[in-house]
């Protein structure tokens, strides 16, 4: 994500014409090099990291294939991205284009309404997608997955999960307070992308924690169903995704969502620079104590490895 965040935000001086939000041609031009560009730069990262030389797109393939192109092409003339996981990315990636006002749509239009290029207010997006509490849910549940081990430990799972000393990771939402309509569609492709990897073993705990949540009234009354990300790291995880591309591979549909997002909000006559009131709650009245009468802190004493050698620096 940190390669992803800076090689966007590094296109607003690639393409120096997207400061003029007032040109319409220039807003679509920036819009569609957005969502051309952001899954080629998210693929190039992953092979930079494993060492791996670039594989540059194929106008051929469609948009999820020529995305499976890039990430696993290697020595073949020609890729040939398998029908069913071509399918199930593609599902997987409209399911995530966009969803109101979450935290990474919120940066970009608040950054985006100091009317910034599109580039620098996608990449704010990023930045807040970043963060584990966003972006980094799906991660979270296979290590849910991974910490439970077998279905015989689900029972004792849920019991800690009551007793506050475990969270239940993958259920619950801040808008879909019943089933996330979402996660009943990615499930459905989870199936045919085992056909083509061989199947995940943390499917059967997944499956069997969703059975025994939705049979338990604790859960239903707190409106704990499964959300979108419940089985959306299972589909990652089976394409051998290491869990750092886990959001990433957010961050590519959801592009589309910002930049929807970003246009509607620079065309609104009625958009004025983002700026929240803050209430101030402390102290109404303070002394003032001149520096050299304030009490100074003790200072711990520093390690000695981090001691400098003044004869070393000279």
């Amino acid at each position: 994500m940190g390669m992803l965040l800076a090689t966007v935000g590094a296109l607003s001086t690639f393409y120096p014409d997207a400061k003029k939000i007032d040109d319409e041609i220039e807003r679509h031009m920036a819009a569609v090099r957005l969502i051309a560009k952001v899954p080629t730069l998210a693929a190039f990262a992953y092979r930079h990291n494993l060492g791996l030389p670039y594989v540059y797109p194929d106008n051929d393939l469609s948009y999820p294939g020529n995305f499976l192109s890039m990430m696993f092409k290697m020595t073949e003339v020609q890729y040939e991205p398998d029908p069913r996981l071509e399918r199930a990315l593609d599902v997987l990636w409209i399911l995530h284009a966009d969803h109101e006002q979450n935290c990474s749509t919120n940066a970009v239009r608040g950054v985006g309404s100091s009317q910034v290029d599109p580039y620098s207010a996608v990449a704010a997006g990023v930045a807040a997608l970043y963060g584990p509490l966003h972006g980094g849910a799906n991660e979270a549940v296979l290590r849910m997955l991974d910490h439970i081990e077998t279905t015989d430990n689900i029972p004792g799972f849920l019991e800690r999960v009551k007793n506050k000393d475990e969270k239940l990771m993958g259920f619950g939402h801040r808008v879909y307070k019943n089933f996330d309509p979402r996660a009943e569609i990615i499930k459905k492709h989870v199936d045919e992308v085992f056909e083509v990897t061989g199947k995940n073993p943390k499917l059967d705990i997944a499956v069997e924690l969703e059975k025994r949540a939705l049979d338990d009234d604790y859960f239903i009354e707190r409106k704990l169903y499964p959300n979108v990300d419940f089985y959306s790291g299972l589909i990652y995880e089976a394409l051998n995704l290491p869990p750092d591309m886990f959001t990433v591979m957010f961050a590519i549909p959801r592009t589309s969502g910002w930049i929807a997002q970003w246009l509607e909000m620079v065309q609104d006559p009625e958009t004025k620079i983002a700026r929240p009131r803050q209430i101030y709650t402390g102290s109404r009245e303070q002394s003032y104590v001149p520096i050299e009468n304030r009490e100074k802190k003790s200072e711990k004493p520093r390690a000695e490895t981090n001691l400098i050698d003044p004869a070393r620096h000279r």
